[in-house]
C-alpha cells in the first residue's frame, strides 16, 4: 500500500512514484497530478519505511494509520491544523504507547496530514497482501516434486 507513496524532505504533501530513472525518480504529487523528476540528491522517503517510535518498539506507518482509520470508521482523522494540544491528545488516544520524548508535535501534525490526504484520495488499504506463491511456480501440471529433481 504505501511502497509508491513517497514523502520527499523540503516538498510539501505526498508523491507517488511514477518510474525509476539511473538519476533518481519521477513523481507525480498526488493532489494536483504534476508530474517531476526528483535527483539522487533530494532525500525521498518511502511511508513503507517511515515508522513511529513507541515506548516498546518502533509501530509502522500503515498500522498508525490503520489506528487512525479505525478510530475514524474509515473517515478522515481531524484537521492536522489543529493546535498542538488537540493534536497530542488525539495522538495519545490513537497510539497510547508513543513515545513522546522522540515523537514531537510537527511529526503528529505531519502524519495525521498524511493519513488525511490518502484518505481523500482513497489510496488507504488494509488488506492483508496476498502470500506470493513459491520462487519457482510450477508450470500447469508440475509438482513442486518435478522442480526439484
Amino acid at each position: 500500500m504505501l511502497k509508491d507513496i513517497l514523502a520527499i524532505t523540503g516538498e510539501p504533501g505526498l508523491y507517488k512514484l511514477v518510474s525509476k530513472t539511473p538519476k533518481g525518480v519521477i513523481v507525480e504529487n498526488i493532489e494536483t497530478g504534476r508530474r517531476m523528476p526528483f535527483y539522487a540528491a533530494a532525500k525521498i522517503s518511502a511511508l513503507e519505511d517511515i515508522a513511529i517510535f513507541t515506548e516498546d518498539d518502533d509501530l509502522p506507518l500503515k498500522d498508525v494509520f490503520k489506528a487512525i482509520s479505525d478510530k475514524e470508521n474509515g473517515g478522515p482523522s481531524i484537521n492536522h491544523k489543529s493546535s498542538k494540544n488537540e493534536l497530542i491528545s488525539y495522538f495519545q488516544e490513537v497510539i497510547p504507547d508513543y513515545d513522546e520524548d522522540r515523537v514531537y508535535p510537527n511529526h503528529i501534525k505531519k502524519v495525521i496530514n498524511w493519513y488525511n490526504l490518502l484518505q481523500k484520495h482513497d489510496m488507504l488499504d488494509f488488506s492483508e497482501p496476498e502470500p506470493e506463491d513459491e520462487q519457482n511456480e510450477n508450470e500447469p501440471g508440475e509438482s513442486n516434486e518435478d522442480n526439484q529433481k
